[in-house]
């Protein structure tokens, strides 16, 4: 019998690829932080002698969720300022609530939160957007989570940076220190086409292709931002980034609401990835992504919960419900966007969209262990017809009862390991004392 680390026997396993099936009976070998085996259960039990046996017979097992697209330091101004539409929500709440208490200690203990949010939900990786990238890596470093930090470019000044050349000076930094990190990878930043110069624009074009790192950047969130834009270029801020070559595989375009029949047909000829936040768009009034239009057309269409200040939380199950069931209402066809490829945007999509796609995202033999299992022996998930369709319409976060990442068990029967819950949401309450006096 071969000799492993971990052996989890589960009633189901969703491996993602090949797309839509579920596996009853089935185990996973882990070892070394890979996955080294996906067999039925009787064979695993006569194949595979373990250092620690897991047994999950009401359970299922998929891959670590992929959360594309967030900003896990505003955990802290969640509920801050609420019901307001995007620009006034952030010039007359948010932007000056940045301005008076960001720094390194803000962003480790929003970051923290959010991490513990993410990790209790089934979310393995994460991918940030935030000022203090590096304090971002190091606290996902100590945590043992995926991450994607952005180096961020943005015109005005901030505690991080003075200027754009501040801001790229340390991004680059940063972008090297990261380098041979197997958890946290840079993904260059630039905010918004409304808060970023043409000079930068280039020059995040010209330093991402050299450095070979992707960039993301908020595209298309709402009509106001097309609208402007016109008026100051002369041209959607879809045209601006195509002229300014930003509309290209390795640029995840965040929101995308506001979109042509021509500019889905462009994003699919330039293989863009699209990630998709529904409920903050629909929250902040934004509009509706065409997520089946560009689906359709061929375009990797990625989900995200973006910040908590803007959701309010970082249920990424909550937002595959919400991006499955406003898709079928935008595209007036209760088929547009059915539960196993909603999963599959929070998964391998996700890993794509960030080029981790090899690594993760899926639970295939050789890529990385990462591995949730979900409890579906609760009164909203049963009876059980379809694992797929429950994990998608019914599965909650609280049902995420284990998770390994790398291997390294991080949950445990609904339990954080190696981090102390209470002590986080103590510091959280005295924060919004802070801010809230």
């Amino acid at each position: 019998m071969r000799q492993v680390d971990t052996l989890i026997h589960a009633r189901y396993v969703v491996p993602i690829e090949p797309h839509g099936v579920a596996l009853e009976h089935h185990s996973i070998a882990l070892d070394s932080g890979k996955i080294v085996a996906i067999l039925p259960t009787e064979q695993a039990r006569s194949s595979f002698l373990a250092r620690q046996t897991v047994e999950r017979p009401e359970h299922v097992l998929l891959p670590g969720l992929v959360n594309t697209h967030t900003h896990a330091a505003m955990s802290l101004m969640r509920g801050l300022a609420d019901d307001l539409a995007l620009m006034e929500w952030l010039e007359g709440h948010i932007w000056p609530t940045e301005g008076q208490h960001i720094s390194p200690e803000f962003v480790r203990d929003g970051t923290e939160l959010a991490i513990a949010e993410f990790i209790k939900g089934g979310v393995t990786c994460f991918n940030d957007m935030y000022f203090f990238p590096d304090v971002v890596a190091a606290t996902a470093e100590r945590m043992g989570i995926r991450a994607g930090v952005s180096l961020i470019v943005i015109e005005f000044p901030s505690a991080w940076a003075s200027s754009a050349d501040e801001y790229f000076a340390k991004g680059v930094e940063l972008a090297q220190q990261l380098r041979g990190s197997a958890l946290v990878k840079p993904v260059f930043g630039p905010h918004a086409p409304y808060t970023v110069s043409d000079a930068s624009l280039t020059r995040v074009r010209e330093l991402s292709g050299k450095l070979n790192i992707p960039v993301q950047i908020h595209l298309h969130e709402t009509a106001f931002e097309v609208e402007s834009s016109v008026q100051q270029h002369g041209v959607r801020p879809f045209e601006r980034l195509a002229r300014l070559g930003l509309i290209a595989p390795d640029v995840l375009a965040v929101h995308m609401t506001q979109l042509t029949g021509q500019e889905i047909d462009a994003a699919a000829r330039a293989q863009l990835k699209v990630v998709h936040c529904p409920e903050s768009n629909l929250k902040l009034a934004s509009g509706f992504c065409p997520v089946e239009r560009l689906r359709q057309a061929g375009v990797c269409v990625a989900l995200g919960t973006d910040g908590a200040a803007s959701n309010n939380d970082l249920d990424l199950f909550g937002e595959m419900r919400t991006a499955a069931l406003l898709a079928k209402a935008v595209a007036s066809d209760a088929r547009a966007l059915p539960a196993a490829s909603a999963l599959r945007m929070a998964t391998l999509d996700g890993a794509r969209a960030l080029g981790r796609d090899a690594e993760i995202g899926s639970l295939e033999v050789g890529k990385a262990a990462d591995v949730i299992a979900v409890d579906l022996r609760r009164i909203s998930s049963v009876p059980l017809y379809s694992v797929i369709s429950h994990l998608v319409y019914t599965a909650q976060a609280g049902q995420v009862s284990d998770v390994w990442i790398g291997g390294a068990r991080r949950l445990e029967n609904g339990v954080l390991l190696g981090i102390d819950e209470s002590a986080l949401i103590d510091k959280a309450l005295a924060w919004s004392k802070v801010i809230r006096p």
